[in-house]
């Protein structure tokens, strides 16, 4: 079990009232459609670490409890799912998948019935403007953090010509355009950019288009399965370099194809997915390598995403023991200074910036193995 010290080093003891509400936490996650790999980890990891907080005494005698909704990645279903939520007294605070639509479409409600909600969307612009979405929090890597990262490691292996193959979408679309900011920094040049609808199966035409420019290594932005497609794409088309994928790409521990076999693929991610290349030198990297091996020991793999829904849970409970209470206000200004060495990385909040997770909790990873591990 994950040491209870990690999880509130700040929070004071808990209240033994037997008439302590119970904390109910609802999501509105993508469990069907194409985000649906993501939405099933976020799922499995709310779960477990459910469990794991109960079984803690972290909460003293409340229970916290998950109550989960399939939103398909239809805004319209979710603004119907958030809307009830909010409108639900039982419901302490909410949490929201990938679709930034989805969670955009519901601020005013969440705002003005003051349910703090963290949203686990790669879309920086979930919580904008900051003044009509006080009560959104988001916990996810940025398309910005990521192009740093990335166009990092092109200039140390020196590629200078760069393809971009990215999701039709709002993540897709600000992450070429911050991949293209950052390699102009380091001298670099986009010699090709094409784009996939997020529903696409056949991306040959995209890939064959970003692959024109002749690159020296391929970007690929996209969620696990089209991040996968595009891959195959890219190799089908004759391309066999280096090839750079994002964090929300980030899926599966174990690889299949068109990942297995191949060394020219690298990820940006947390540590967290490589875990067995970490050495535990500290309580927090013992603590996510024991969250890999509970994950895994329940559902037979890991999947990279599934820490940031374990850290918004975890995130909620210490709000609620470091207040004494279920009050939507109390929690949200907890939520505004909660610092904590997650399961994810290193997660900081504060008024002016409801987006918490650093950018220093980001890596390089490979595939090596028919696994993720630490570059080099």
């Amino acid at each position: 079990m994950l040491a209870v010290a990690l999880i509130s080093t700040s929070a004071c003891t808990p209240a033994n009232a037997k008439n302590e509400a119970d904390i109910l936490v609802a999501a509105s996650l993508e469990l069907s459609g194409s985000a649906a790999d993501v939405g099933v980890a976020y799922q499995r990891a709310l779960e477990l670490r459910a469990a794991q907080i109960n079984a803690s005494g972290l909460l003293g005698r409340r229970r916290l409890t998950v109550r989960i909704k399939d939103n398909r990645g239809d805004p319209a279903t979710a603004l119907s799912q958030l809307t009830a939520f909010t409108a639900d007294p039982a419901v302490t605070a909410i949490v929201t998948g990938t679709c930034a639509d989805c969670t955009g479409g519901a601020a005013r409600a969440i705002d003005e019935r003051r349910v703090p909600t963290i949203a686990l969307s790669p879309v920086a612009d979930v919580i904008a403007p900051p003044a009509e979405r006080r009560y959104i929090f988001r916990l996810a890597p940025s398309a910005d953090d990521d192009a740093v990262v990335l166009t990092g490691e092109l200039g140390r292996a020196g590629q200078r010509k760069v393809a971009l193959l990215t999701s039709d979408d709002a993540y897709g679309r600000h992450g070429a355009d911050a991949t293209a900011r950052e390699a102009g920094k380091i001298g670099a040049k986009v010699v090709g950019r094409a784009q996939f609808a997020p529903a696409d199966t056949d991306l040959g035409k995209a890939a064959r288009t970003a692959l024109a420019g002749g690159p020296d290594a391929v970007v690929i932005w996209g969620f696990p399965p089209q991040a996968a497609l595009a891959l195959g794409a890219v190799r089908d088309a004759g391309y066999h370099g280096q090839v750079y994928l994002d964090a929300a790409a980030a899926g599966e521990l174990f690889l299949g194809a068109p990942f297995a076999g191949a060394d020219a693929t690298a990820l940006v991610f947390t540590p967290t997915l490589a875990i067995d290349d970490v050495i535990a030198t500290t309580p927090a990297k013992a603590a996510r390598r024991q969250w890999f091996q509970d994950y895994t020991s329940r559902y037979g793999t890991y999947h990279g995403h599934a820490s940031f829904a374990a850290d918004a849970l975890q995130l909620i409970a210490n709000a609620v023991v470091q207040s004494g209470s279920l009050d939507g206000p109390t929690l949200r200004a907890r939520l505004e200074s909660a610092q904590i060495d997650g399961l994810s990385g290193s997660i900081r909040f504060t008024p002016d910036n409801h987006s918490g997770f650093t950018p220093q909790s980001l890596t390089m990873l490979e595939a090596r193995g028919g696994r993720w591990r630490l570059l080099g």
